[in-house]
């Protein structure tokens, strides 16, 4: 059993969370959360702590962004776009049970006092920003690091205050190249 509240969506979000792990969950609704809804995810943040796990697009990542100004301890479980799509649809409930137990296995709390590791500069050394293939690297990256895929600057902003070490990001850089150079040896 998770000791945290999975705060998603939807009530298929939670059936798709259910068949991964042992978790309770409170659903949002969409953006359009009610007082009710917000005074029970106060109370598990404040009882359990909450890990926020919200599908991985722009919706979703607005649900994120006001429920993480609101409870800044949350904890963040992001399942990759590619892992939560199907039949057309984006969202926690098309990922499989593996691919949240990742998801959840990655979980990332924001720091108290997060530091400036990382630069504009790492970023375009990394080929994470200003690259023909900068998305897509920055999406494999954010999937390696447990920290979801996002634009640059919001890429940059959670390789900093999530805790991602200098070490953590060198290694799935290296990841990273390694499979290019071994699928570019393949063709």
């Amino acid at each position: 059993m998770i000791k945290e509240v999975l705060v998603v969506e939807g009530k298929m979000d939670v059936a798709a969370v259910r068949r991964a792990a042992e978790a309770d969950c409170i659903i949002t609704g969409g953006f359009t959360l009610s007082r009710r809804t917000l005074d029970d995810i106060k109370e598990a943040y404040r009882r359990r702590g909450i890990i926020i796990l919200t599908d991985p697009d722009a919706a979703g990542e607005r649900i994120r962004r006001f429920l993480a100004q609101r409870f800044p301890d949350a904890k963040h479980a992001f399942i990759p776009r590619e892992e939560a799509t199907a039949n057309d649809d984006i969202g926690v409930e098309q990922a499989s049970p593996a691919a949240i137990r990742a998801a959840l296995d990655k979980v990332r709390t924001p720091g108290w006092e997060p530091g400036e590791i990382f630069s504009t500069a790492d970023m375009a050394q990394a080929r994470l920003s200003g690259a023909a293939d900068a998305v897509q690297r920055r999406a494999r990256l954010g999937a390696m690091l447990g920290v979801g895929f996002a634009n640059a600057k919001t890429f940059l902003r959670r390789l900093n205050h999530y805790g991602v070490t200098r070490e953590e990001f060198s290694a799935a850089v290296a990841a990273l190249n390694g499979e290019e150079g071994k699928a570019c040896a393949e063709t």
